[in-house]
């Protein structure tokens, strides 16, 4: 399983690759903006991907919306420190399905991706 981290700092992005230890995902794409996350996306199709919210030239929430016209069921968990919950509801109401606020430890970035992944398959049957 594929993954795409979206986010403008590496330092975040490698945290995040770092902390994940499900075994179903194999494989890591990194973007540090909506605009090269779309791009990846169209190019690799990951089935997961953690998306931050404020990043220079496409933010997170309308990235969103692009990924989800590309790929109806892509799991996105949205990774940010905003306290501005309209923001956050956007994202959500744009196909996100998941939300984890900055900072997070290892136990919690798993406990979302996996309750992403049981909804997906729970959907699916």
């Amino acid at each position: 399983m594929k993954m795409l981290i979206v986010d403008d700092s590496t330092v975040m992005q490698r945290k995040i690759q770092r902390s994940i230890t499900l075994e179903q995902i194999t494989d890591f794409l990194t973007a540090s903006n909506g605009l090269e996350a779309v791009e990846i996306f169209k190019q690799e199709l990951p089935e997961l991907v953690t998306m931050d919210l404020t990043m220079p030239e496409m933010d997170g929430v309308e990235c969103v919306k692009h990924l989800v016209e590309i790929k109806p069921d892509v799991l996105i968990l949205v990774i940010s420190s905003l306290s501005d919950k309209a923001t956050t509801i956007q994202a959500m109401k744009n196909g996100a399905k998941g939300f984890l606020t900055k900072p997070f430890d290892d136990e919690q970035i798993n406990n979302a991706l996996e309750e992403l992944l049981d909804e997906a398959q729970s959907d699916a049957s």
